[in-house]
């Protein structure tokens, strides 16, 4: 089994360059915070599972 975690939520340059195209920077802003978010969860998740000794 992997313990690499994959994200297919990755948003690609066409999808960036259409928000700013459209000018919906606070759209794009929250998807990044999610995106963000979801990272610390990760990593949260994967200290709590591995504790120091």
């Amino acid at each position: 089994m992997s313990n690499i975690i994959e994200y297919s939520g990755e948003p690609n340059d066409a999808a960036i360059a259409l928000f700013l195209e459209d000018e919906n920077g606070d759209k794009l802003t929250d998807i990044l915070v999610d995106a963000l978010d979801d990272a610390f969860r990760i990593l949260s998740d994967e200290i709590a599972s591995h504790p120091l000794n």
